[in-house]
């Protein structure tokens, strides 16, 4: 029975095989000259919708594989030149149909009557930029540009709102070739609508370096560029939307843009209680300048909002917002062609963000006498106000120089309140310390980066000179107290009355320099200088309070002065071929840091010499796959925090205390990336291998005292590495209008950790998969299946008893229907698994929203919604951590169960600059 089903199998698949044939040929022009990266598409022959696409090569040739058999439509276009069309009538016999040598003719420069009826290409191959007509993939009525995206072949939307194209993350989205509001990605595709874009350009955009001195130095990002319609540029275009719902939520948004001539000027505001942040991470380190790693209580690094922190716009970190939020932001964002040399643009963003959480924490920490439990339940109070301004000056001098200015400043004030309970019990579930404790900060802080670089192009082509100068400025300060009672397991109470002032300054000024000369034949060595000196100034006092008496505490205070500085001098050797580009050198950094701890008569003084060898390589076997491979290495200095030896008591029973010995890290970091994608038929492989090897290691060593008061300090061991990799690969299954996406990653981390005096070794492997399902039935109907997993494994040399093994699921769907006329539905449900078996801890959170909404007005330019959201009114957050000694799960409130009506108006004034040109009538049919 088994040889006849192989047989029936085997027959199946030849029949299968026999119904697919390949199209190939050549693209020439009139005098039979190759013309490459011609763009060549299949369609259907009865509706003109595309089946594949590809570009020529060198030599002209093309090559469509895997043509299902029927009637299409063949179309080749090259700029300059008229389309052609072949109607490709299948091969009797065989695999392959030969079409030869096609020429193409040049297009007539006569104005006439023009006829377009559906003619225009839906996708465009111009060389290393793949282009997509807009027009050809329908979006709903006040439609986002994210939902545009999410109908191009080869491009993908996360749910956190990032894009992958062609299996590579966009780091830069782009309207008409300029910034808009930064960086991030988000803020065009979010808040840009869909109809006022002409095309999507998909490309890799070289480093503004490799731009200036034709050097391709291997560092690209993937950019997508939105081309604005002809019409839109001259406009005032945008949307309004307010909305309110049950137990007092409210939200409204706003996006209205004006673009003419070549200026543009765009204006955003929000406001919301709902948790909707509206903006991504990476556009928070751009308006902030950089992220602020704080040690916690829980010895983690995070991100905070405290009087430290000017920041500038709410954050998004792309998973479920936790706790309740009000949000107010507004910005201006402008760019404007002042002289013909001389371009500015910039940003203004006002943002406040108040957040009310409320955690309960637990934490299994393993120590040599058992396993001791920690619990913490605790609320904290944040409200942020900042004003953050951004602007560049690029002038071109002439031909030969260039200046550009740039500048980012921001202004924020905070305050911070925290109430929390602890206890911490034995093996034995006997108390061993139990606490209460209350906190307040306010304060403000400001921060000035700048930066000037001139460049010059001398008349021998390559040979280039770059200066640039940074100065940098930051100062703040705050206030508060702290009020803590703590009981021990001996009986003994300690209690805490304290307050608290705190003044930081700082400045920075850097100097680079980097000149380039032509060795001959596409060979480059490039000379490098930098100088950074940094110069801060702590000063923290602490007040114990006895009767309303204020008595300096000199164990807790502090006044620290410092100068950091370095110089790094070096030399690069590149070589640039037309599919390979290679550099390889080598610099050397000698640095030298000064303290004064004032308080404690002290002085530090470490001077650090170090080699810092490179090496880059890329290779592009054709136009869509490309195999990079980069070898770094650098100098990871201690910060400010984890020099000085003071004690911060902030979390009374968990305390932390710098080190002045600490020495510098020596990191090396590897990085294999291989990336395809195959144009024609939309399949993209995409594969990442990064290793990073740290000698001299800073970690932090934890020590519990026989009150189990933990202090936690940075100290250096002898290395750490850490191993990450990541493949992911998607295809469409045509048959079935859908794409399915694939993705498997892995996290491997060794280190040494030091636990009362005691080096040990860890093992940290994070393994996870990710599946995503994308179904589209034309206008009418769309599905997204999603199931992410991941485990996480602990290994500790000094307990095994005690390693760690859990599970995180995440399964989604996601459905739109569009039905009568003018009425969209749409449903999402989301399912969250938190498994630790050894912990006996499991916890599900199912997350349904529905929204119902109907299109009207006059070109459906209004949008009334009514949507349920949380509708099982799951109202926490679950996030479960293992790592050093402990294991620790927390749960956090969040929004529950609430209704909410909205109302969309879309913006739509323009000038039509077509209706007053001369000449022919224009007349376009679809």
């Amino acid at each position: 029975m088994k040889p006849s089903i192989l047989l029936l199998l085997l027959l199946l698949s030849q029949v299968a095989v026999a119904q697919r044939f390949s199209i190939k040929g050549r693209v020439a022009d009139e005098k039979n000259s190759a013309l490459p990266s011609a763009t060549v598409l299949l369609l259907q022959a009865k509706d003109s919708a595309l089946v594949s696409f590809g570009a020529t090569d060198a030599q002209g040739a093309f090559e469509l594989k895997q043509v299902t058999k029927g009637d299409h439509l063949l179309k080749i276009t090259f700029m300059g030149y008229s389309p052609y069309f072949e109607k490709i009538v299948p091969p009797a016999a065989g695999a392959a149909l030969d079409l030869g040598s096609i020429q193409l003719q040049p297009k007539s420069n006569e104005l006439q009557e023009v006829l377009v009826q559906g003619e225009k290409s839906p996708i465009e191959i111009k060389k290393d930029t793949i282009e997509y007509n807009a027009g050809s993939f329908k979006t709903q009525p006040n439609a986002a540009v994210q939902d545009l995206l999410k109908k191009l072949p080869g491009v993908q939307v996360e749910t956190d709102g990032s894009i992958m194209v062609q299996g590579q993350k966009v780091q830069r989205v782009t309207v008409d070739g300029k910034e808009f509001f930064g960086k991030d990605p988000a803020i065009a595709t979010q808040n840009l609508p869909a109809d006022a874009v002409d095309k999507v350009q998909v490309f890799d955009k070289k480093s503004d370096q490799a731009m200036f001195s034709g050097i391709d130095d291997g560092q690209k990002e993937k950019t997508i560029n939105l081309q604005l319609k002809e019409e839109k540029r001259n406009s005032a275009f945008g949307n309004v939307a307010a909305g309110v719902g049950t137990d007092k939520r409210y939200q409204a948004k706003a996006s209205v843009n004006r673009f003419n001539k070549g200026k543009q000027l765009s204006f955003l505001g929000m406001a919301n209680n709902v948790n909707s942040q509206g903006f991504g991470l990476s556009d928070y380190m751009t308006f902030t300048g950089g992220m602020q790693q704080t040690m916690g209580g829980s010895g983690r690094r995070t991100i905070t909002l405290n009087s430290n922190n000017s920041s500038g716009i709410p954050l998004n970190f792309g998973g479920r917002m936790n706790g309740f939020m009000d949000t107010y932001a507004g910005g201006l964002n402008f760019s404007n062609q002042l002289t013909k040399k001389t371009e500015a643009n910039g940003s203004y963003f006002l943002n406040h963000l108040g957040q009310d959480i409320n955690r309960q924490l637990v934490r299994e920490n393993f120590l040599s006498a058992g396993t001791f439990t920690f619990s913490q339940d605790g609320r904290q109070q944040t409200a942020n106000t900042g004003h953050r301004a951004n602007l560049t000056l690029d002038h071109k001098i002439d031909s030969l120089n260039s200046l550009t200015f740039k500048a980012t400043m921001g202004y924020t004030q905070s305050n911070l309140e925290e109430q929390s309970q602890s206890q911490t019990l034995s093996p034995e579930n006997t108390v061993e310390n139990e606490g209460t404790r209350s906190s307040y900060s306010s304060g403000n802080g400001f921060n000035l980066n700048s930066s000037l670089l001139f460049r010059h192009r001398f008349g021998k082509p390559g040979r280039t000179l770059s200066v640039n100068t940074e100065f940098s400025a930051s100062g703040n300060g705050s206030d508060g107290w702290l009020e803590a009672s703590n009981r021990y397991g001996s009986g003994e109470l300690e209690t805490i009355n304290q307050e608290n002032e705190q003044d930081n300054g700082s400045q920075s000024y850097g100097l680079s320099l980097s000149y380039t000369e032509p060795l001959g034949n596409r060979q480059y060595l490039e000379a490098n200088y930098n100088y950074r000196q940094d110069v801060n100034e702590v000063d923290r006092e602490v007040f114990d309070l006895t009767d309303n008496v204020r008595e300096l505490n000199t164990a807790l205070s502090n006044k620290y002065n410092s100068n950091y500085h370095y110089h790094r001098s070096g030399l690069n050797y590149r070589l640039n071929r037309r599919n390979y580009n290679l550099v390889v050198g080598s610099s050397v950094q000698q640095s030298k840091l000064a303290g004064e701890l004032l308080l404690l008569d002290s002085d530090i003084n470490r001077t650090f010499q170090n080699v810092l060898p490179s090496a880059r390589l890329n290779y592009d076997f054709s136009g869509n796959t490309r195999l990079g491979l980069n070898y770094e290495t650098s100098v990871q200095e201690p910060t400010i925090q984890q020099l000085q030896p003071v004690v911060d008591n902030t979390d009374p029973l968990n305390l932390y205390v710098g080190n002045p010995n600490l020495r510098p890290a020596y990191v090396h970091t590897w990085n294999l990336n291989f990336n395809t994608f195959d144009p024609g038929r939309f399949i993209n492989l995409f594969a990442m291998v990064n290793v990073v090897h740290m000698t001299n290691a800073i970690t932090n060593a934890q020590r519990f005292n026989e009150r189990l008061v933990r202090t936690t300090t940075p100290v250096n061991v002898d290395d750490n590495t850490s191993i990450n990799a990541f493949a992911n690969v998607g295809f469409p299954v045509k048959r079935f209008n859908s794409r399915l996406s694939l993705s498997t990653n892995l996290r491997q981390q060794y280190s040494t950790n030091i636990l009362n005096d005691v080096a040990n070794d860890i093992a940290i492997r994070n393994i996870g998969g990710n599946f995503r399902y994308e179904y589209r039935l034309k206008e009418i109907f769309d599905l997204t299946l999603r199931a992410e997993l991941s485990q996480q494994k602990t290994e500790y040399a000094f307990n095994q008893e005690q390693n760690q093994r859990f599970f995180n699921k995440t399964y989604a769907a996601e459905t739109n229907l569009h039905f009568l006329k003018g009425f969209h539905f749409n449903s999402s449900f989301e399912y969250m698994v938190y498994r630790n078996a050894r912990a006996g801890f499991e916890q599900e959170i199912p997350l349904l929203n529905f929204a119902l909404s109907r299109q009207f007005l006059k070109n459906k330019a209004g949008e009334l919604k009514l949507s349920a959201q949380n509708v099982l009114n799951e109202a926490l957050g679950v996030t479960q951590t293992a790592n050093v000694n402990y294991v620790e799960r927390e749960t956090i409130n969040s929004l529950g169960r609430y209704f909410m009506l909205s109302f969309t108006y879309n913006i739509n004034k323009h000038l039509n600059p077509m209706n007053s040109r001369p000449g022919g009538a224009i007349r376009i049919m679809r």
